[in-house]
């Protein structure tokens, strides 16, 4: 019995993780994400960065979020699915696209999907983003205009 217990709350767990992860990933460029789902020494990586460390982890968002209102007139994080994939892994499919404070309102759009590992205690200890394309390759989109895009 106490075998299925446990069971039912890992699963209610990660459940209330991914739940977790439906409420903030849309809205991540315009208010912060709740970090009581992650480790203090959670691992990131991204094309463009790689850290470790909870307070790394807070920058990043906050730092997604400033140059979010600073660049773009419109910035979306369209969430697509946050399902469990294995018993220790969550995937979230997203794509981002916005439009750039520029002349000729620059159109960003790219897709992606988070892998987040769970430890045994059922918190977030890893978050590795993969794009669909290289940073260089979104990069580009700025520079064309935003019918191109």
């Amino acid at each position: 019995m106490s075998c299925r217990t446990g069971a039912m709350e890992e699963r209610s767990q990660i459940q209330q993780i991914i739940e977790t992860l439906k409420n903030d990933l849309p809205t991540l460029f315009e208010q912060d994400i709740s970090y009581d789902i992650y480790t203090p020494d959670i691992y990131f990586q991204d094309p463009v960065n790689k850290f470790k460390w909870k307070f790394n982890y807070r920058i990043i968002f906050w730092t997604l979020r400033f140059h979010a209102r600073l660049f773009f007139s419109e910035i979306y994080f369209d969430l697509h699915d946050v399902a469990r994939k294995t018993e220790d892994t969550i995937i979230a499919n997203w794509t981002v696209r916005g439009v750039l404070r520029v002349p000729g309102k620059a159109r960003i759009f790219f897709n992606g999907y988070s892998t987040y590992k769970l430890n045994e205690n059922g918190f977030i200890y890893e978050h590795i983003d993969t794009w669909d394309r290289k940073p260089g390759e979104i990069l580009k989109q700025f520079i064309r205009k935003g019918e191109d895009s």
